[in-house]
């Protein structure tokens, strides 16, 4: 009956998203939201607990705190997740998170600070952070779009492409002294939350109404269901997935501002690893490694989660080495959880 169908909706663009997503059933469909909305009693269970095994789990100070740390991560799960919509990777945000701000403090710095030496205001080299997340955001849609290469493969070389002239750019070193305003977003709070709580919840606020009601969001569901129908239906699909590298790269950047104000200095090795934690909040917050699947109050949520799971394995004093082994542990439930709940196999 299908097949009978389709040259009659041929000239609209809803249907071949429908038709590649096949939920098959109204059960179907509720399993999928059953699966983005059941971290929230994940997260109200896990408050419980922690309430019951540590005292200073529920003070203002602790849960301000998680925020504050999982505001940088969040940046980078809604910029990973965008990509991952489209049916794509992007491995290389990790080092995005480093190298973009590294570079914007090193024009800053003096030459006896280890910067270049050019001494340029603060607010170039804040400029100059966003600039490079998107240059390097840019490049990466042309090699994976334009010339249709491996967007897994390609990213993942940028990443150690990127990691190397981090380490080589600052020879190693830990970089201090950056004007005021490379802290503002950690240290300056509005309502006693940090302004890099906020601005994470803005963007996720802004990115689930363009996916939800605006046509671009639309069409990045579209690509990720699948792009030869979203092409048919008009949708330019490179110039959209290269403008998601962009400002994929361009989040990234500022989630990478937004840790050195929590750290308080930029290393050579900020943002290693990161990626497999992003990876973990999206995948269980319901964004689909298939493309095409997923939504930002999900992603949220898996961040959130996260947060709450890394601080009280903080109180309980489980070393920090074992956390890791703990996301990925959580990556393989969802994946699990991703089978069952879609009915499909996963290449």
């Amino acid at each position: 009956m299908a097949d009978i169908k389709a040259p009659a909706t041929a000239q609209t663009t809803t249907p071949p998203v429908r038709q590649e997503r096949n939920p098959g059933s109204a059960k179907t469909v509720l399993l999928r939201r059953a699966r983005e909305l059941a971290l929230v009693p994940a997260l109200l269970l896990l408050t419980l607990l922690g309430a019951l095994l540590n005292d200073s789990f529920l003070t203002e100070r602790n849960l301000i705190s998680i925020l504050g740390a999982s505001a940088a991560l969040a940046m980078v799960v809604l910029a990973e997740s965008l990509v991952l919509i489209t049916g794509k990777f992007d491995l290389s945000l990790e080092s995005v998170v480093g190298i973009a701000p590294a570079l914007g403090a090193l024009l800053v710095l003096p030459a006896a600070q280890a910067g270049f030496g050019t001494d340029l205001p603060a607010a170039v080299g804040l400029l100059a952070i966003l600039l490079v997340g998107a240059a390097i955001g840019a490049f990466n849609g042309i090699l994976v779009v334009k010339l249709k290469l491996n967007a897994f493969i390609v990213t993942l070389a940028m990443l150690i492409v990127l990691r190397g002239l981090l380490v080589g750019s600052t020879k190693g070193k830990t970089l201090f002294g950056m004007p005021e305003a490379f802290y503002t977003l950690a240290t300056s709070t509005f309502l006693t939350i940090p302004l890099s709580v906020w601005l994470a919840a803005v963007a996720f606020g802004v990115a689930g109404f363009v996916l939800k009601y605006h046509r671009v969001g639309r069409a990045l569901y579209a690509i990720g269901g699948n792009p030869d129908a979203a092409r048919a239906a008009g949708i330019r699909v490179e110039r959209v997935m290269l403008g998601v590298f962009v400002v994929a790269g361009a989040l990234a950047a500022v989630g990478g501002l937004m840790q050195t104000g929590y750290v308080g200095a930029i290393n050579a090795n900020q943002g290693q690893n990161m990626i497999f934690t992003v990876f973990a909040a999206a995948v269980i917050g319901g964004i689909s490694l298939d493309g095409g699947k997923g939504t930002m109050f999900g992603a949220l949520t898996g961040v959130l989660l996260l947060g709450v799971v890394q601080n009280l394995l903080t109180l309980a004093q489980v070393p920090s080495f074992w956390i890791q082994a703990i996301y990925g542990g959580i990556i393989l439930v969802a994946l699990m959880i991703a089978r069952v709940t879609t009915g499909r196999a996963q290449d």
